[in-house]
């Protein structure tokens, strides 16, 4: 107990000065910071009222007039003295005082002649602390000479000593009453109870009492005296139960599932429901000769959001684009999923043509997505698309509004740059909903948003919502400038939130990821495994190679493809030794080809792959083979835990899932990912190979390292990635953006509680 107390003693001794001094340091400094301000500000009002008597007497042409008139001022508290320089730096008159301390031209003065603008600094005069305010004088609109306010600023450091001192006291009074205190209370509710609970555990263990013998009066440590008692009962069979406690605590604190989102949502909802809205369905219809096959459009979404909407039997609000998609709903356009096990409710909207390549194609596709990914791809704005992405979004705003209308403080989720105009839309209608919208791609900087023609109808329709996700931290100090400089608001970056027409808006980062939730365990024998999958593949492809990369992208101008080929030509260049072993499987999906860029950035793909091929292929080796189809999910598997690296050349992205999903697949932790510097996923996954996909050389020798990589170092790097994206797994990005969301005080929350303040006051 003497050790205790000792321990505590210096340990409180030395917390409650350390953080004493470091409130007062900050004190100090604030107070030294508001000393000089107020200084600065002293000297500017007097520096131009000198200024403007100095530049009428210059006119007079007097100099012993200038000298008069800087001795009349010189008598001011804290003041050094006054002087006036012509423009060669002369003194032309100068006080008495100051005169014997300043023997050359302040820097200040020349400075602000040259650049014709007062300038202000502290520094020492002699062996006196110092604050120089210079002004240029002017005669016709010319700059003649400069003017020089010199004051003391010796008294700031002594007022700087004195909160020192004061502080040092203080600490030394609440150091020895906090420590006398807290020495009482341990003697008082801890020593003595302690000392009874002792005396009664050792009575139970030698046997003296029963284990149910009524204990002493001890209420502090009832709860443990007890626990000993039932350790005493049956002592293995507590360990086995503390043990699976302790296994299922941790998995719940470091592991997101399905099962643990639903929990988490259903307990957060409170009985109210969750509204999802996103261009792209969790589930299509299409025809397939006389049968109707449902698909499930490759996406991560769906994986995180259909376990929270099955859990509160809630609705999906998505455009309808399969072929049979209007056989299957009913006649309010709905119908239950998923089609094994329905839980929840997909509303589909229909939308004509001409709407859909507006709103679609046009504004969204060829006018934000490029603006956003700073690709140096040309945004497209035409007044037609943003009419039809307007009318679109009031489309879906209807028929949100339709789906809520019987379900009370509902929960609305947008998805993605499709419907920026849809949270404010919402709320102008439903003030008691909770809408959050979720950006899947990058937010640029407000100069390159700025050339959007319709920024502020954009922004104004976003600030409509609760709360916005972006990616990244960057993203959103990216929207909150733009907010800044587009809308009459205010912007709390304190709190990251935006104020606007009286209702706030949160902005936070989410960073969204693929699920994980296997067993992490390396097999002995996989990478046995894998070189036999490889070897099949490679043999289906018609191809042989020793080594196999791999890239898994929709052909976009945002991916990097071109430049990702250009660094695998230069790396078989630079090492002719791999030429005939290293071959790069590029699975590329083709993308809105209808547009031309895509068009021909397909073309161009295409091209640029044959004349590698041509330049390099010998016998069955080729350099690159590109699969220009879609593939599924375990198809794309293969390839992953297949290749000895992947590759992800993004010039500009949100966050990359490819990085992620390549990850996931890689149980037996081996493989080496070689990742754009510009893509979210960089931010989380520091143990990939990250490179500027500009910079062709780089990417050429991180192919090099990547395959001459020590299997030890894949496996440590692996394994750490692994780790991160399985604790920041799809569940827990989910979680994490309805549970702030949820957790959001409303403004008519707050609107409600003011109101009945207001009636309990009258």
């Amino acid at each position: 107990m003497r050790l205790l107390s000792a321990r505590l003693i210096v340990s409180l001794i030395v917390g409650i000065t350390l953080v004493s001094l470091g409130f007062s340091y900050y004190e100090v400094v604030g107070e030294k910071r508001s000393l000089r301000n107020d200084l600065e500000r002293r000297a500017e009002v007097l520096g131009e009222s000198v200024a403007g008597n100095v530049e009428k007497s210059w006119e007079a042409g007097s100099q012993r007039g200038l000298q008069r008139l800087v001795q009349r001022f010189g008598n001011r508290e804290h003041l050094l003295g006054v002087a006036v320089y012509d423009r060669q730096g002369k003194t032309m008159a100068i006080t008495s005082e100051l005169g014997q301390l300043l023997t050359t031209t302040p820097p200040e003065v020349t400075k602000a002649m040259a650049e014709g603008h007062g300038e202000s600094s502290f520094v020492r005069v002699g062996n006196t602390p110092a604050q120089i305010f210079a002004l240029p004088l002017h005669r016709q609109d010319q700059v003649v000479g400069g003017l020089a306010v010199v004051h003391d600023a010796t008294y700031i450091r002594a007022q700087s000593l004195r909160v020192w001192r004061a502080a040092f006291l203080r600490v030394l009074v609440q150091v020895f009453l906090i420590v006398l205190i807290t020495l009482l209370i341990v003697r008082w509710s801890i020593a003595g109870p302690i000392a009874r609970a002792a005396q009664w555990m050792r009575e139970l263990r030698t046997g003296r009492i029963s284990s149910r013998q009524q204990m002493p009066d001890l209420d502090l440590f009832r709860p443990l005296a007890w626990e000993v008692v039932t350790l005493a009962e049956s002592l293995s069979q507590a360990r086995n139960a503390a043990e699976n406690e302790a296994r299922l605590r941790e998995a719940s604190e470091s592991m997101w599932t399905a099962d643990r989102l639903a929990v988490q949502i259903q307990t957060r909802l409170q009985g109210s429901r969750l509204f999802v809205v996103s261009n792209r369905e969790p589930y299509m219809h299409q025809h397939n000769g006389k049968l109707i096959d449902v698909v499930v459009p490759p996406s991560g979404l769906v994986s995180a959001l259909e376990p929270v909407l099955n859990a509160c039997d809630g609705t999906w609000i998505a455009h309808g684009s399969g072929d049979a998609d209007t056989e299957v709903v009913d006649a309010h356009d709905r119908l239950r999923v998923p089609p094994d096990d329905p839980r929840y409710t997909l509303r589909r909207l229909w939308l004509s043509k001409e709407e859909e390549e507006g709103y679609y194609y046009g504004f969204a596709n060829e006018g934000l997505w490029p603006l956003c990914h700073i690709a140096h791809t040309r945004p497209l704005f035409r007044a037609q698309d943003w009419q039809h992405y307007q009318d679109v979004n009031r489309k879906f705003t209807a028929a949100v509004l339709e789906e809520i209308a019987d379900t009370p403080n509902p929960v609305v989720l947008v998805q993605d740059y499709h419907f920026a105009l849809l949270p404010r839309m919402i709320k102008e209608k439903r003030p008691d909903a909770r809408v959050a919208i979720f950006w899947h791609i990058p937010w640029p900087n407000q100069e390159a948003f700025a050339i959007c023609p319709w920024q502020r109808q954009l922004v104004d329709g976003l600030l409509g919502a609760d709360l916005i996700g972006f990616h990244i931290q960057s993203h959103c100090n990216n929207f909150l400038q733009t907010v800044d400089r587009t809308l009459e608001s205010r912007v709390d970056w304190e709190h990251f939130s935006v104020l606007r027409q009286s209702h706030r808006t949160m902005v936070r980062p989410f960073p969204i990821s693929v699920d994980l939730t296997d067993d992490e365990s390396v097999e002995s024998d996989r990478h046995g495994v894998n070189y036999l999958e490889r070897s099949t593949l490679m043999h289906n492809l018609g191809v042989e190679a020793e080594f196999m990369g791999v890239g898994v992208d929709r052909v976009d101008y945002t991916k990097g493809i071109p430049e990702r080929f250009c660094a695998i030509e230069q790396f078989l260049e630079k090492y002719p030794k791999y030429q005939g072993k290293f071959t790069f499987v590029q699975i590329g999906a083709p993308s809105r080809t209808h547009i031309k860029r895509y068009h021909d950035l397909l073309a161009e793909v295409e091209a640029e792959s044959e004349r590698i091929n041509w330049r390099f292929q010998t016998g069955k080796w080729k350099p690159i083979i590109f699969l220009k189809r879609q593939h599924n999910h375990q198809e794309i598997e293969r390839y992953y835990s297949a290749a000895d690296l992947c590759l992800v050349t993004s010039l500009h992205d949100g966050m990359n899932l490819v990085a992620k999903e390549f990850i996931a697949a890689r149980r037996d932790e081996r493989g080496v990912l070689i990742l754009s510097q510009f893509t979210g996923a960089a931010r989380e996954l520091r143990d990939a190979l990250l490179v500027n996909p500009y910079n062709i050389d780089q990417t050429a020798e991180a192919i090099r390292a990547a395959l001459e990589m020590e299997p030890e170092e894949k496996q440590l790097r692996m394994h750490r990635m692994r780790r991160n994206v399985k604790e920041h797994n799809i569940y827990r990005w989910a979680g994490s953006l309805i549970t702030e969301l949820c957790e959001l005080r409303l403004d008519a929350d707050r609107d409600r509680e003011k109101f009945r303040g207001n009636v309990a006051v009258a």
